[in-house]
């Protein structure tokens, strides 16, 4: 059985960047606008839950993000520092909730709900390499 009876709601993970020019939108593609791209924020967001998480796991474990339900709600220029805070907010059997804020040196730029599962490594790692391999009669 899983013992995940470490991880605790309130738990509080942390992730920072300041904002270049490979972080910005027209640098990965998903816009125009030269300010932080949603995608690096989402990263940035992913990085503090697994800051909060991440080394309370049994071995031969990780978490994998399988949901995130995020708003950005305002543009963060380049050269300016965004702090990321994730808190696990609770645990439902191997799913870990977390409520996920980031902040540039002004304002709230983002929030919302980010949830990940928490696997056994080379289970998963068997289960993937099932997909590469070639069909039976290929």
């Amino acid at each position: 059985m899983l013992d995940l009876a470490k991880l605790k709601a309130g738990l509080e993970g942390r992730a920072a960047l300041v904002v270049a020019e490979e972080h910005t939108a027209p640098s990965i593609g998903s816009g125009k606008v030269r300010v932080l791209a949603t995608p690096v924020m989402i990263n940035l967001m992913e990085a503090a839950a697994l800051d909060a998480s991440e080394h309370l796991l049994p071995a031969g474990h990780q978490s994998l993000g399988i949901k995130l339900d995020v708003r950005h709600i305002a543009a963060t220029p380049v050269g300016m520092q965004v702090n990321v805070t994730a808190r696990l907010t609770a645990v439902e059997g191997r799913t870990l909730h977390f409520w996920v804020e980031a902040r540039d040196e002004r304002e709230l730029i983002g929030d919302g709900a980010h949830h990940r599962v928490v696997v056994n490594v080379e289970r998963f790692d068997k289960r993937v390499q099932a997909k590469i391999a070639p069909a039976q009669g290929d």
